[in-house]
């Protein structure tokens, strides 16, 4: 390996050479910034221009997009902590970035659906956002509900983009913060979810904010500089449950500044700063946090949730229980908020158990490799190699400076790590905190490389062209953002599933599609319905059975037979929600080559289709809530239809199986789990060990 592509020296060697040299460039940079306040001024010039271009990319992106899965529900929860101080509707939130983005909605007086169930649902708060966004006006409301919202959420988007400005340039020095800047404002992954009601660019501003504000505090120890980093934490802390990561990132931190060999009373010197700033995120921090729950340990105005927390969290291990036990007897935190923690460790013990759509192969479970491969999937090439340049530029010491290179690679190491740790593997949203800190890093990187040798200058200028090439060419689908390598977005679904290509944004160009070729008459296999209905955007087409429709216990009855026209989106057409793609009722469609694709994400079929197993999958829903009502004659009829209808529906022969058994009909429940087993003979690995071990234990429980 060499220092560099263009010389015949070895890394030693050059390195060598250069280190006596750094502090002093180093030194200069800080110097040339402090003499030239007119280079600051065009500088933050250009900057502002930058953030108006990120501006009008999400207003472009998200003004030509459909309601996500997600935003309903925040919303609707959103409005009702406004109107009615209700923090339980959607407590796996916090209720900061949801409050802020339906501040504009209050003017419009809009009437809210009501609970009708004092026990926590998340399907009720689901179909109560899809009420009060497409109830109260039409089509039209619902598309100014939607933007209004949009707009406010995307200042958090906006607020990242100046603060990685203003960290690089106290870093780096002017040039470096407009470099990782065009970075940030021309990353695919951050257009796509900046300007969305959700948590996820939310928290990475937080997130960013407060190590940002620990490093500065780290540097040079003042009260104001305390005092903002407990700001900065509370404010992160109430954007999203993640934020919590602060602490294991700001551990990571203190580790790596411990090793450096220093005398006993530095060491002391690190324990107190770094013992000061988490004193000062829970004096400062958990006040603010509590001031966006109004002060109030209750979830709901009218008394707390159900089921309770100690219930909730039953199916949790170890010490976890406890530690939330006490912090909810103290009343340390707010009980929604506790309540939300919970839920995001439910949520990743199941996770264990969820579904993944990798590499075009369905996961029963989560894979470790996941948020590796979706960020090199998803990632433009030119920024991936403009990171291989900064780490060259590291390892090299092309860039010194310890203290702020920590700041810079610790935190979305640990993050990683962390991710990789978690079975909810639904999208690279999740990583999204690692971006900036990776863009102040290459901003440093490349004008550090730029005093070095000339050659970096047209080098670096040309990945980061390629960087932004390669994202405009995907607006304004930026959701479906793939690089080169895996064919762009056109073939993003190939690799990756979910929110990384299919999240319920294509309605609008569905509608459009669907008129500019005058068809009326279509069926339609959508990810998100019904939990986002698609009729509200005037789409005429028939439903097709999905997971989520199981979920939310809708029934779907269809013909064994279709033709005309059909739509399947794309992580529909995958299966993996369920696990495998062997019990997904739509094989038929899997190598069946669509006539068009609708913002590559929506598949368009046209022909006669074989669809029995949509049709059996009919009726196994049926029986299935007819056996849990305790119905086992009407769920036995129902199964048996479905069976009929096709017996490769692995499921109907599962509840077909489960329903003898309640009946008592013990040796014909025992053929059902064979012919069921015989199918999961097919499955993917895990898949199949999981239902093969399932089956077992069904039979095993047979008198025969």
């Amino acid at each position: 390996m060499l220092c560099s592509g263009t010389s015949a020296y070895s890394v030693e060697q050059e390195c060598k050479a250069d280190m006596a040299s750094q502090t002093q460039h180093i030194r200069t940079m800080h110097e040339s910034i402090r003499q030239r306040p007119e280079t600051q001024r065009k500088a933050h010039a250009i900057a502002l221009l930058l953030v108006l271009v990120f501006l009008g990319e999400l207003v472009f992106t998200v003004h030509r997009q459909s309601l996500t899965w997600d935003e309903g529900d925040h919303i609707y929860a959103g409005y009702e902590s406004w109107r009615a101080g209700d923090f339980g509707i959607n407590p796996e939130h916090p209720p900061l970035l949801k409050e802020l983005a339906t501040l504009p909605l209050l003017a419009m007086h809009l009437t809210a659906p009501q609970r009708t169930s004092p026990v926590f649902s998340k399907n009720e708060a689901y179909f109560n956002g899809r009420s009060l966004i497409y109830n109260n006006g039409g089509l039209e409301a619902a598309n100014r509900i939607i933007f209004r919202a949009r707009m406010m959420a995307a200042i958090f988007s906006i607020a990242l983009a100046t603060v990685v400005y203003l960290a690089a340039l106290e870093l780096f020095g002017s040039t470096a913060a407009l470099f990782s800047l065009a970075l940030v404002v021309f990353e695919p992954n951050l257009i796509a979810h900046g300007a969305y009601v959700t948590t996820d660019m939310a928290v990475t501003f937080g997130i960013f904010s407060t190590v940002y504000a620990l490093y500065r505090f780290r540097v040079r120890p003042s009260l104001a500089r305390l005092v903002t980093v407990g700001a900065a934490a509370g404010i992160a802390l109430a954007l999203k449950h993640s934020a919590v990561l602060l602490l294991p990132i700001t551990l990571g931190l203190l580790v790596v500044d411990l090793i450096r060999p220093r005398a006993t009373e530095q060491r002391m010197q690190v324990l107190r700063i770094y013992a000061a700033a988490v004193a000062a995120a829970v004096v400062i921090g958990l006040p603010i946090l509590w001031a966006t729950y109004r002060f109030r340990f209750s979830a709901h105005p009218d008394g707390g949730m159900q089921p309770g927390l100690g219930a909730y969290m039953s199916t949790l291990h170890g010490l976890e229980p406890s530690v939330y036990a006490l912090l909810a007897r103290w009343h340390i935190l707010p009980e929604s908020y506790l309540y939300g923690m919970v839920d995001i460790r439910v949520q990743s013990v199941a996770g264990q158990s969820f579904p993944t759509f990798l590499f075009g192969q369905v996961h029963a479970h989560g894979v470790p490799y996941y948020f590796p491969a979706a960020f090199v999937i998803k990632s433009t090439l030119g920024f991936m190699l403009l990171l291989l340049v900064a780490a060259y530029a590291v390892v090299c010491r092309r860039l010194a400076g310890w203290q702020r290179l920590s700041f810079l690679a610790v935190p979305p190491l640990v993050y990683l790590l962390i991710a990789i740790n978690t079975g909810l593997n639904i999208g690279a949203r999740h990583i999204l905190p690692m971006y900036p800190f990776l863009a102040v890093l290459i901003g440093g990187a490349a004008v550090s490389l730029w005093r070095v040798r000339r050659a970096w200058i047209f080098v670096t200028l040309l990945l980061l062209g390629w960087h932004v090439v390669s994202a405009t060419r995907s607006a304004p689908n930026y959701l479906a953002y793939s690089n080169e390598l895996f064919g762009g977005p056109a073939n993003t679904h190939k690799y990756l599933t979910d929110s990384n290509t299919d999240w319920g944004q294509q309605l609008i160009s569905v509608r459009k599609y669907l008129d500019q070729h005058d068809i009326h008459d279509c069926w339609f296999g959508y990810f998100v319905q019904p939990s986002i209905d698609y009729h509200a955007y005037g789409i005429p087409c028939r439903p097709l059975p999905t997971a989520n429709s199981m979920w939310t216990d809708q029934q779907v009855d269809v013909p064994a037979s279709i033709s005309g026209t059909v739509l399947v989106s794309a992580a529909t057409l995958t299966g993996y929600e369920f696990g495998s793609s062997i019990l997904s009722p739509f094989q038929p469609f899997m190598n069946v080559r669509p006539v068009d694709t609708i913002d590559d994400g929506v598949f368009v079929y046209r022909g006669t289709f074989n669809t029995s197993l949509s049709s059996a999958f009919g009726y196994f829903t049926r029986a299935t809530r007819a056996l849990a009502a305790n119905q086992p004659e009407a769920a036995l009829h129902a199964a048996e239809q479905a069976v009929a209808i096709n017996p490769d529906l692995m499921q109907g022969q599962v509840i077909l199986g489960d329903t003898l058994a309640a009946l008592h009909r013990d040796r014909e429940s025992a053929v059902a789990y064979n012919k069921a087993l015989v199918i999961a003979q097919r499955m993917e690995p895990s898949a199949k060990a999981d239902w093969i071990s399932t089956l077992h234990t069904k039979l095993s429980a047979l008198h025969l």
